[in-house]
């Protein structure tokens, strides 16, 4: 049976929120919410990849674009982080109130920074994925840009292009002093929701020792599955695949919709 798609615009104190649910069948209780990563969207390669399989296994997903990105409201130039987490905590009460019992959540990068500050307050997910999370943005972006770098983004609002392109992407430097006021460590240390991280030895942009710390710093059940090969995009096919099934089947494996311990097909 096909899968029901349905967009959505939700409207929420920080504008409106442009997600598509997908559904695999009309007696679904357990839904996983897909967060993407910095300056992508919904329809990420991941996203759509992990739809597919979360499906595929009975059940629905909801992907959506952060404030500012893809076609949600805002202005990219103007996203706080604090302005993702309560985006991202209405998202899971809608979902609470559209009748899913059982609720997930996947955050990529970025997205996986906001999953474990928002996880910490929900300890009723049944299951959480980190796709390459940045636990500390900041330093990210310091060893990023350097600090040559973090002076000019102060100074004039705008970073360098790190989608490729020539010209500046404008970001107001609050979106840094923001992130400073989290220490995504310590909210860690409260979640006690199941939890995997997948993450390459080859990261170009998250610095290794986060990922570690992070792992030290969850109390509950975990899992750190470590590519060796791969980078923070998972370019090769198979790293792709691999962390496309991990995933996957932590969430299926802790779903109590399925109580499922079958291994996802490759």
């Amino acid at each position: 049976m096909k899968a029901k798609e349905t967009t959505l615009r939700l409207e929420h104190s920080g504008g409106h929120t442009s997600a598509i649910l997908m559904e695999p069948g009309d007696d679904a209780t357990s839904i996983v919410i897909l967060g993407h990563g910095f300056l992508s969207n919904k329809d990420s390669r991941t996203n759509l990849r992990l739809t597919e399989l979360l499906t595929s296994k009975g059940l629905s997903t909801l992907r959506f674009d952060w404030i500012g990105m893809g076609d949600s409201g805002g202005r990219f130039a103007e996203i706080t982080l604090s302005a993702c987490c309560t985006q991202l905590n209405y998202l899971i009460n809608d979902m609470k109130n559209r009748g899913y019992r059982d609720i997930g959540l996947i955050g990529s990068s970025f997205g996986g920074l906001v999953a474990i500050l928002v996880a910490a307050d929900h300890p009723e997910l049944f299951a959480l994925g980190l796709k390459c999370p940045v636990p500390d943005f900041p330093e990210m972006l310091e060893c990023e840009f350097g600090q040559q770098g973090i002076e000019e983004w102060k100074r004039t609002n705008t970073i360098p292009n790190v989608t490729g392109g020539s010209e500046p992407i404008a970001l107001d430097f609050a979106f840094h002093e923001d992130c400073c006021q989290y220490n995504a460590y310590e909210q860690a240390a409260k979640i006690s929701t199941p939890c995997v991280i997948v993450h390459g030895e080859q990261d170009e942009l998250v610095p290794i020792h986060q990922i570690h710390r992070l792992v030290e710093s969850l109390p509950g059940e975990k899992n750190l599955r470590l590519l060796p090969e791969a980078n923070h995009h998972f370019g090769r096919p198979e790293d792709f695949r691999v962390m496309s099934l991990a995933l996957t089947e932590w969430i299926v494996t802790h779903s109590p919709s399925s109580q499922s311990t079958a291994k996802v097909p490759s």
